[in-house]
């Protein structure tokens, strides 16, 4: 019998230029689900189905996609769980965070906790399914692995250390069939009032410790700090502390 999977998708977006794109994590979910199941793959997203982006999830090799129709101010959750509960699903993929709205990377947590399955996060692979149970391999630190054995149905958001995804294909996005589902969603009411900004950069560490074992990174923080230019300042005035201060602050470029 043939398994029955599902990989989530999103709307992406560059770190450099901000242009909106397939999810890097996303993406791999993809690739994964193409080899477990191959066109037999079902891919869905919560949201606008006439979204450009998802013509590139759909260059993957994909006949076609499934888009419940929903606003931005939507709860996805409640939206994914009454679809994937008519459904008799076994595997359902996803990244393990979004690139663009909140990021919070609780989506897996959230629905599986709302469908009563386990959730396996940082997958690297899924060897082989049978017998109801998936071998998978968990990515690790340092490039290892851990294999563990999970029954069905669950969730596997997917790491960076997954197979890339393969390259997009322009013209078999455009062929694909974008089949939109209308869905009864619920409003997000905590994000609703949420002030979005542009991230400012982080100011720079004045000392920046670099161990790679946790002996060296003990022996950094136990250490005596090196003798350098500075000075003790004890007898002079409040404001010519203060300006000391900020002269340093300058000097190592931390404010401008």
């Amino acid at each position: 019998m043939p398994l029955n999977i599902v990989s989530l998708v999103s709307v992406g977006r560059h770190p450099q230029s901000g242009r909106a794109r397939r999810a890097e994590q996303d993406s791999r979910a993809v690739e994964l689900g193409l080899k477990l199941a191959d066109t037999a793959l079902t891919v869905l997203h919560v949201g606008n189905p006439d979204d450009p982006v998802l013509r590139q999830y759909a260059g993957m090799g994909l006949p076609s996609l499934t888009v419940l129709k929903q606003e931005d101010s939507v709860d996805t959750v409640p939206v994914l769980q009454r679809f994937l509960e008519q459904k008799n699903i076994d595997i359902v993929l996803t990244g393990v965070r979004a690139e663009s709205g909140e990021s919070s990377g609780m989506v897996p947590y959230l629905l599986a906790h709302a469908l009563g399955w386990p959730v396996v996060a940082r997958v690297a692979d899924i060897v082989a399914v049978k017998d109801g149970k998936a071998e998978v391999l968990l990515a690790l630190p340092r490039g290892q692995r851990r294999a563990v054995s999970i029954q069905l149905p669950f969730i596997a958001s997917m790491d960076h250390a997954a197979e890339a995804a393969r390259q997009s294909a322009f013209a078999v996005g455009l062929r694909a069939t974008v089949e939109s589902v209308e869905s009864v969603g619920e409003v997000d009411q905590i994000r609703v009032d949420w002030q979005e900004s542009v991230a400012k950069t982080r100011p720079k560490r004045l000392k920046t410790v670099k161990a790679k074992t946790a002996a060296e990174r003990f022996k950094a923080a136990t250490a005596k700090p090196e003798g350098g230019t500075g000075k003790v300042m004890k007898n002079e005035t409040p404001k010519e502390k203060a300006r000391a201060i900020f002269d340093l602050l300058l000097e190592e470029k931390v404010i401008r």
